[in-house]
């Protein structure tokens, strides 16, 4: 795949690790990309200080740059790089206890944008860097059970409609990831809501316990605007909506919109657009390249840095297996990494929500 060096603008077909990188450009997260050691150099901007010694030198090399995590390092020289790739990856500040769980809604009218592969690898970051996180399926096809392997014998039905306790349904899928699974029973579980009075807070009263015993509750919702879906957004503080870098899912983070402000109006419960994630960006399409600066162009801070099209995405659940696990160098396991990363911090050091669900939107 041919991309444009961002020092000399000369194409090349990227083959090493310090060949790209994320940055932070005019505010946001972009992917940049040097063609070679002299062009990695020159971007650098001078000298750099060794992250062992605390030397200030000027990068020739690409051996002098090197990641620990996901974080970029400089070493001046073979004995400080040699001590950097010994040092253990930081152990992540613990979320808050005390102030209830993050409850995000993974949630796009619109099918086929990612939203079970972005809602498992989010929630399988979460839980890698020490949080407890429960993550639930309201969807009845199923799709997140079967993207980990689990077995199941109750799911969120028997949560609903048979009164269940959360701890007696929920199934340990990974280390500080409990997952509430659905399947086929869900679709009766609609009629069950639709025959309740204030039919659209059944699940947060069903799953209110979750917020005591997780940090993270990551939702992910069917690609319709259904009462299981109006049950999850009364529910969630915060909806991730994944879009795909094409024409018609921009026409569906409009439908997106529409449906918050009607939870804020009609419901009296406001939902923060926490993010809005470009998926499936494809660089050699033109069409992806548009999608994004119009995304950009709505949302600003909102819109995440994208989330490259990569095989390993669809491959990673045939194993029943998570994007970290099968595939963890792979770009869009680097991609979903930031998005995590960014998640987390936005809990752990308690910064201030973003703007309004209301404002913004795809003209």
């Amino acid at each position: 795949m041919k991309r444009a060096c961002n020092v000399c603008h000369a194409e090349f077909d990227v083959q090493f690790r310090y060949q790209t990188e994320v940055r932070n450009v005019e505010g946001s997260d972009r992917l940049v990309f040097f063609c070679s050691q002299a062009c990695l150099s020159q971007s650098a901007s001078g000298s750099v200080r060794c992250s062992a010694c605390a030397r200030e030198f000027t990068v020739e090399l690409a051996a002098q740059v090197l990641y620990v995590g996901a974080q970029r390092h400089y070493a001046c020289s073979d004995l400080c790089r040699a001590g950097l790739a010994k040092r253990p990856t930081p152990a992540a500040p613990a979320p808050r206890r005390g102030a209830g769980a993050r409850v995000v809604a993974v949630f796009n009218h619109k099918g086929g944008t990612g939203k079970t592969t972005t809602a498992v690898t989010v929630a399988a970051g979460l839980a890698a860097r020490g949080s407890r996180v429960l993550l639930v399926d309201t969807d009845s096809q199923g799709n997140v059970a079967a993207s980990l392997a689990l077995r199941h014998e109750r799911s969120l039905y028997h949560v609903l409609v048979m009164g269940l306790g959360l701890a007696d349904a929920v199934v340990e899928a990974r280390p500080g990831l409990d997952v509430l699974p659905a399947n086929e029973t869900l679709a009766a579980a609609e009629l069950y809501l639709a025959g309740r009075r204030q039919r659209d807070r059944v699940l947060s009263e069903r799953l209110s316990a979750a917020r005591d015993a997780y940090d993270f509750v990551i939702v992910d919702c069917s690609p319709s605007l259904s009462l299981m879906n109006q049950n999850a957004l009364a529910f969630a503080d915060a909806v991730l909506c994944p879009v795909a870098c094409d024409y018609l899912s921009l026409i569906g983070v409009r439908q997106v919109l529409r449906t918050l402000r009607q939870v804020g109006s009609q419901l009296g419960h406001r939902v923060e657009l926490w993010g809005v994630l470009p998926t499936q960006f494809d660089a050699r399409a033109r069409i992806c390249h548009e999608a994004l600066a119009t995304l950009r162009e709505h949302f600003g801070e909102r819109c995440l840095s994208p989330v490259r099209l990569a095989i390993k995405v669809k491959e990673a659940p045939a194993e029943g297996k998570t994007l970290f696990e099968y595939a963890p160098g792979s770009s869009a396991a680097c991609d979903y990494d930031l998005v995590v990363n960014r998640l987390f911090d936005s809990v752990t050091q308690s910064a201030p929500p973003q703007a309004a669900h209301g404002s913004g939107g795809v003209a």
